[in-house]
């Protein structure tokens, strides 16, 4: 039992040059010291930012303004969406906007950032505190509140496309069969998630709201057109085959520029036209 001791005893007689090295290296709490550590666990600096916030309330006599907000910006995540939230929770909870994958894929959250159109949770926020980052509704929309907009008639007129296959059920009951090659055709089409970012930037949809299609929706109703499991074509084709419905498109390709999908309903927009006068889908 004695040499057990012993042998314990000059273990950790050994172990103390290590102990003391360790304990040289930390606080009396028992962490790493601010000084030694690492550079990424340090504090970042305070860096504020300004952000002028398009605010209205239809419930108050007070008009349509711009409100700013300060926010660090390294003390929240890096997208517009990050910032805006971190206003409403902690700053203004009375802010409205619509949020809800906050990975491009919903469309929720899009809106007007410094003058371009585009998601909020994929638009990264300007580091330039010198800057102020101007966030707005989509434009030429109804504001029902803040930054959110009444999407009624945009909604209305993609239903008036009949977005959906019309084809008889296969006689054996089975899905409807495409080649690859066909299938391939609706690249470029299918991902649009009809967050109106390209419509809302068209000055042709701003000018006739009430006739014009407008980019988005001709964008889907040329994905159905060129499906090659749809029976409908020349129908949809005879459709849209109006001075307004289709013709207002003047090819500046705003449409294009804003799409956070990368999309070209601008090209979609032409083969349509091009299909019109051709009297069949290319």
């Amino acid at each position: 039992m004695l040499s057990v001791s012993r042998s314990l005893a000059r273990g950790l007689s050994l172990a103390r040059p290590e102990l003391c090295a360790i304990r040289g290296m930390a606080t009396s709490a028992g962490g790493p010291t601010q000084e030694n550590a690492p550079a990424s666990q340090q504090p970042k600096p305070v860096v504020d930012k300004s952000f002028l916030v398009y605010r209205w309330n239809p419930d108050s006599s007070e008009g349509p303004k711009y409100q700013e907000y300060k926010v660090d910006i390294n003390a929240c995540g890096p997208m517009m969406l990050d910032v805006l939230l971190k206003i409403k929770d902690e700053q203004d909870s009375t802010l409205s906007l619509r949020r809800s994958c906050r990975e491009g894929i919903c469309g929720s959250c899009a809106m007007n950032i410094n003058g371009t159109n585009g998601l909020a949770c994929l638009t990264k926020v300007d580091r330039d505190p010198g800057q102020v980052t101007r966030v707005a509704p989509l434009p030429h929309m109804y504001v029902v509140r803040d930054l959110v907009v009444d999407m009624s008639n945009f909604y209305a007129q993609y239903k008036s496309i009949k977005p959906y296959l019309h084809k008889a059920k296969p006689a054996d009951g089975k899905e409807h069969r495409q080649s690859k090659e066909d299938r391939s055709k609706l690249d470029g089409l299918y991902e649009c998630i009809l967050c109106a970012c390209c419509s809302t930037s068209c000055p042709s949809y701003w000018w006739n709201p009430d006739k014009y299609l407008g980019p988005a929706v001709l964008l889907q109703a040329y994905r159905w057109i060129i499906d090659s499991r749809d029976e409908a074509t020349a129908e949809r084709l005879a459709d849209v085959n109006d001075q307004f419905k289709l013709y207002r498109c003047k090819t500046i390709m705003n449409c294009a520029t804003v799409c956070p999908k990368g999309l070209n309903p601008g090209q979609a927009i032409a083969k349509i036209k091009q299909s019109v006068a051709k009297g069949e889908a290319i």
